[in-house]
């Protein structure tokens, strides 16, 4: 398979990129985002997009692709709804059209989180946001579209948080989450799970899926049974 992903130096990227570089059945990942990833890997190659609003700009590097796996996320902490709306729905959507113009076979897997509301009518502003792109997405011509909804994601590996709060609070918290995932295996998955689902998705049967964490953790387990090298 060939791999794109957005957002490959966050927390979440960090860890499908591994996954996708340790898969026997990836020949290629390459990882988009306004950084430059420290890493190096002869399926890896990297794309710099200064402005993420401007996928076009690259648009003959977004062509051939067998999945996109679209891992950027912005907190909506002291924001109002039309700066988040633009952050989220708005760069989503912007990639997600251009990448079906172009690959209409392929897998759109995107990262939103647990509470996301499909119905774009509720009190919470992100959730509310986060319900509409999912929606929008699933009305886009590809063959699949997977929207995954983690709740608590522990990092594994070495790999951090960009956000200075959130590595914080994982390290601070790190013996009780590994309590919890033992006590509540469903609700908690890991970076490794997430990206192994996320892999699995993309090997699966075409549709449209909403898949909440004992989701991801069931269909990551099914990972090993069709072959790949995680």
């Amino acid at each position: 398979m060939k791999i794109i992903i957005f957002g490959a130096t966050g927390m979440v990227g960090q860890g499908v990129l591994r996954e996708c570089l340790l898969a026997a059945d990836v020949e290629q990942v390459t990882a988009v985002g306004r950084t430059s990833l420290t890493q190096s890997d002869p399926k890896l190659h990297q794309v710099l997009l200064a402005d993420m609003y401007r996928p076009e700009m690259i648009e003959e590097q977004l062509k051939g692709y067998d999945a996109c796996f679209f891992c950027l996320g912005m907190s909506s902490s002291g924001k109002s709804e039309a700066v988040y709306r633009r952050e989220t729905y708005d760069m989503t959507l912007g990639v997600a059209k251009l990448l079906a113009a172009h690959s209409p076979n392929m897998t759109f897997t995107y990262v939103s989180g647990a509470g996301t509301d499909s119905s774009e009518k509720g009190r919470v502003m992100w959730a509310r946001v986060k319900g509409r792109t999912e929606n929008d997405l699933q009305k886009l011509p590809f063959a699949s579209v997977c929207l995954f909804r983690p709740g608590i994601i522990v990092p594994l590996h070495g790999i951090e948080s960009k956000t200075a709060s959130y590595r914080i609070f994982y390290r601070l918290s790190k013996p009780l989450l590994a309590l919890a995932r033992k006590l509540f295996p469903r609700q908690i998955i890991t970076t490794e799970i997430l990206g192994q689902a996320m892999l699995n998705a993309a090997r699966g049967e075409a549709g449209r899926y909403v898949l909440e964490s004992k989701d991801i953790g069931a269909l990551a387990k099914s990972v090993q049974a069709n072959g790949s090298d995680v």
